[in-house]
């Protein structure tokens, strides 16, 4: 029961991109097209699990046992650039299209701060490594749905007739406060 609760809280109740505010460029940036959308969502959340489960053991079977808790900034930064890098190598290898796509933002998910956010909320409750999995795997999902949910509503957008002041950025931003205030409805579920 702890697990589901573990889930659900990182992937609707405190959701990284609409209630903690981490992962805001991948956000605003990627979210134009669904598929596009969900294909970072997805290399997100693939990055986040590795990243944690990576992350929990340098920090837990290396950092802790030797006393260099100091060093983990540094470890989980290391750990993430890593994993990205390995991931922009693979989907550059298997799908070159989904590579353009994904452009700029692909290398980014290095700095995405969602990412060392997760590592070190994990670390902070204290989680084990099966509590760390779910997590990762929640807030993965809810980067995801965030995304998702964004460019779906961005693509409705562009055959409406916007005003002219709310076009581009403006009317991003409104959307992406109006999420928020909608995701903040899950507060209440746990």
């Amino acid at each position: 029961m702890n697990l589901l609760i573990i889930f659900i809280s990182a992937a609707l109740i405190n959701n990284f991109v609409l209630s903690q505010f981490l992962g805001i460029c991948p956000f605003v940036g990627v979210s134009k097209k669904i598929d596009s959308a969900f294909s970072m969502g997805i290399a997100v959340t693939f990055v986040m699990v590795i990243a944690a489960m990576v992350t929990w053991l340098i920090y837990h079977l290396i950092l802790v046992p030797f006393r260099l808790e100091i060093l983990e900034y540094v470890a989980f930064i290391l750990v993430i650039a890593s994993l990205v890098q390995l991931v922009e190598m693979f989907i550059r290898k298997v799908s070159k299209p989904l590579y353009d796509a994904l452009g700029i933002f692909l290398p980014l998910i290095t700095t995405n701060c969602a990412i060392l956010g997760l590592a070190l909320n994990a670390v902070l409750n204290d989680y084990n490594f099966t509590e760390t999995l779910f997590y990762a795997i929640g807030a993965g999902l809810g980067f995801t749905l965030a995304l998702v949910i964004m460019a779906g509503i961005r693509e409705e957008l562009e055959l409406v007739d916007v005003p002219h002041s709310f076009r581009g950025a403006a009317i991003t931003m409104v959307i992406a406060g109006s999420l928020a205030l909608a995701f903040m409805g899950f507060a209440g579920l746990i």
